[in-house]
């Protein structure tokens, strides 16, 4: 029997496979509203048979956004089309997921297909946040604003009010985004965090925010909802963020009711090195896995139904997350059923193409 299409339970909820659509920003929302693109992006993938779809990074603050056009949920009047995407997807017996993220200092930034670049104020940009006032780039013309006492209590209270939201949405699994260079990782790097106080410093003053978001985020989501963490493994940056901090990292979230730690890397300097190739994040998942006992998820150039059977057939994770390649194929949970010969509910709609 195929490990990829094998059920997974966490909690109450229990996924129909090992499949997971990573959250993928599609920078198409207006003030960070949901519409049809969204819809048919995410429902997509649910129709195409995947067992988890984590919605792209949404901001808990409108200075938390990526750019202009992610997703949000600072507003109650943002869940109701959220609702909705998620009703179908719970139809295609998917599950539905949301990353909850704040950007930080790599906040106000043009859309990809417009250039990436830091946006100005008279670009409809804005001053950004972070734990000191260091800029990702010298090509940013202004630092980002070191949050003092009253600026973390607002975001860990934007986390927890979009928590609140999330689950009126009917969202199943929320994500805390501690990854990739925004606000929660910039708090645990050196590289980004000279803070003198007790978020600064040593290790347990810079996972510090991190654990008092987890903690409020755990005051508005079930105990019988899995909780998700999606870290950046290593910052590929010497002085940065290490693997054997997210292992000792992961031990304690798992202590405070974390269920499951997404294992990417990077993102943080602009400086990093990443050796790319397939599977590189995968000794990730698998160290943290089997040190701090807890359920991982892989990512990172995974692009194969047997590359990820293998994966998991190996222990080296729990469950595999696919990003570039469920752009490629919106259906890939039905395709890699048919690559390894796992017998699949399919859409009814599409029954007449199964082989």
């Amino acid at each position: 029997m195929s490990q990829l299409f094998s059920i997974h339970q966490l909690k109450s909820v229990i996924l129909k496979n090992r499949i997971v659509i990573s959250p993928m920003c599609q920078y198409s929302a207006v003030d960070g509203f949901a519409n049809n693109w969204h819809l048919v992006h995410l429902g997509a993938r649910a129709a195409g048979g995947a067992g988890l779809i984590i919605q792209e990074a949404t901001a808990v603050s409108p200075e938390g956004r990526i750019s202009p056009g992610d997703l949000g949920l600072w507003n109650d009047a943002q869940i109701e089309k959220l609702k909705e995407i998620n009703h179908f997807i719970l139809e295609q017996n998917s599950v539905p997921g949301i990353q909850l993220a704040h950007a930080g200092r790599k906040a106000s930034c043009a859309a990809p297909w417009q250039g990436s670049h830091k946006l100005t104020e008279a670009e409809g940009g804005w001053r950004t946040v972070a734990p000191s006032p260091i800029r990702f780039s010298d090509r940013e013309e202004l630092p980002p604003l070191e949050l003092d006492k009253e600026g973390i209590a607002k975001v860990i209270a934007d986390f927890k009010a979009a928590t609140k939201r999330s689950l009126a949405a009917g969202y199943k699994v929320v994500e805390l985004h501690a990854a990739h260079g925004y606000l929660l990782h910039q708090f645990m790097s050196p590289l980004s965090n000279e803070r003198t106080d007790e978020y600064g410093g040593s290790f347990e003053n810079r996972i510090r925010l991190l654990l008092e978001v987890t903690e409020a985020v755990q005051t508005e989501w079930p105990a019988d909802l899995p909780l998700f963490v999606r870290i950046s493994g290593t910052d590929w940056a010497d002085g940065g963020w290490t693997l054997d901090e997210s292992v000792a990292l992961a031990k304690i979230l798992k202590e405070k009711g974390v269920d499951l730690i997404d294992c990417s890397s990077g993102g943080l300097v602009y400086w990093q090195k990443i050796p790319v190739e397939p599977n590189y994040q995968v000794f990730i998942a698998e160290r943290i896995k089997k040190e701090a006992h807890i359920c991982t998820g892989a990512v990172g150039l995974i692009t194969e139904a047997q590359q990820a059977e293998d994966i998991l057939t190996e222990g080296k994770a729990d469950l595999v997350l696919f990003a570039r390649e469920s752009l490629r194929d919106a259906h890939l949970g039905l395709t890699f059923a048919h690559d390894l010969g796992a017998d699949v509910v399919w859409p009814k709609q599409y029954e007449r193409a199964k082989l």
